[in-house]
């Protein structure tokens, strides 16, 4: 057999099942996990290992599947499984739209998304060492509800479902993962032998086990960790799924250089980017498009989604960076302050009780607590535009469209509705009376 090189390799990717446990109306593969459908996830390692465009069994919810996938700018073929009549059978629905390929096939479930690249990568390698059919398994803590490995002098004689098995085989703890990598050629001929003669009376693909024996294919496995092979069926699975990933980004960006006080209060996405030496206080939450410059310190109780914060840039505590806000060097985001859809020049202030939203601020500049971008007419979003060194005082509304030049200084509790030339102060609050003995009695 010529080696196997994964990039001449194909996955399948079985994602046709409804999900009832998961009671909700959304597919069981688009539920996420650190902001990225389940399936993506299995994608992403695909990917990883050298397998594109990969070949998805959908059924129950498909259309929004692809849609979602498309969106998220992932290549794949789908082949439609409406009936769900087993694995056996999901895999035949590929073959049945042509879409078997001629090289090697791992197949993977799109419900797992704890999957590692290296994993697909060494069960394909074991195809370079003569098999030509291998099982991925693991032992299980627990092995109630899954196949197990019946193996006899090394060999993999066939996998048994729990629901079939006899007392002595409820004993093996060694399981089916349900990922199999077959060499070229392989897949077609045993999917041709497959019967639904069983107890649901579905086809199996691990039935393909004892069958490729009968007809001389060398059949092995290889084990992977429990942990990494993890599927989600109901949110209490998804949320156990969620809590595994999280702690293991962590300890990625930890052994990376990233400082966390409290690593288990920080929730991360799947595409965080955080630079070394960024200190992360406790209690922060990222959406999916963050990237963090060295240097930077984000501070507890932040929120920050679609954001870019420069090197040496403070964020927090109690911030929210919503998407389109870019945080320039040594630039500061404090406490109750809220950032959308603007840039902050190098060393900008925006420290209390803010909102800068549809906004560049420049260089240097000072935000004032209280003050807001009126960028919303009701209908349209405006600009506003506040230059290098500009002080902007407390309590100011600034209604865009306008521009504030330059070094101008916006008095405090000001509505500016006009722009302000460079070096120009501008008051615009109505002018104080003082009506003499008319305070109000107490008592």
């Amino acid at each position: 057999m010529a080696p196997t090189d994964p990039k001449n390799a194909t996955a399948i990717i079985l994602a046709a099942g409804e999900g009832t446990r998961m009671r909700s109306a959304l597919p069981k593969v688009l539920h996420q996990v650190g902001h990225l459908p389940l399936i993506a996830h299995v994608m992403k390692a695909a990917r990883a290992a050298g397998l594109d465009r990969p070949r998805l069994v959908l059924g129950h919810g498909g259309e929004a599947v692809e849609a979602e996938l498309t969106k998220r700018g992932l290549a794949f073929d789908v082949a439609v499984q409406a009936e769900r009549l087993g694995t056996g059978h999901a895999a035949m629905m590929v073959r049945d739209a042509g879409l078997i390929p001629d090289g090697p096939v791992m197949v993977l479930l799109g419900d797992a998304p704890l999957i590692r690249p290296e994993l697909i990568t060494g069960a394909l390698s074991k195809l370079n060492d003569g098999a030509d059919l291998v099982v991925v398994g693991f032992e299980a803590a627990d092995p109630t509800g899954y196949g197990r490995l019946i193996v006899d002098g090394g060999r993999l004689q066939a996998i048994v479902e729990e629901k079939e098995a006899d007392p002595a085989q409820k004993a093996v703890t060694l399981c089916n993962s349900g990922l199999m990598a077959f060499g070229p050629g392989v897949l077609e001929p045993l999917l041709a032998g497959l019967t639904n003669d069983n107890a649901k009376g579905e086809y199996y693909l691990t039935d393909a086990i004892a069958l490729a024996g009968k007809k001389g294919f060398t059949v092995t496995y290889t084990l992977a960790d429990e942990a990494d092979l993890a599927g989600v069926n109901t949110k209490v699975e998804l949320a156990e799924v969620e809590a595994e990933f999280q702690a293991r980004r962590r300890t990625e960006l930890m052994l990376a250089g990233v400082t966390m006080q409290a690593p288990d209060t920080v929730m991360l996405a799947h595409d965080t980017e955080i630079a070394p030496d960024v200190t992360l206080e406790p209690n922060i939450v990222f959406g999916p498009g963050v990237s963090i410059a060295t240097g930077a310190t984000i501070r507890a109780f932040s929120h920050l989604e679609g954001a870019t914060v420069g090197e040496g840039a403070q964020i927090g505590p109690f911030a929210r960076l919503r998407p389109g806000a870019d945080i320039g060097t040594d630039a500061k985001v404090g406490n109750f302050s809220e950032v959308k859809k603007a840039t902050l020049g190098e060393g900008a202030k925006v420290n209390h009780l803010s909102y800068v939203g549809d906004a560049t601020v420049g260089a240097g500049a000072n935000i004032g607590a209280g003050t807001i971008t009126c960028n919303y007419d009701g209908t349209n979003k405006h600009e506003t535009v506040i230059g290098e060194g500009a002080f902007i005082g407390s309590n100011s509304s600034l209604v865009a469209p306008v521009t504030i030049e330059d070094s101008a200084y916006v008095g405090s509790g000001s509505v500016i509705t006009k722009d302000v030339p460079a070096g120009d102060l501008a008051i615009g609050r109505g002018r104080q009376v003082n009506l003499k003995g008319r305070a109000p009695k107490k008592g």
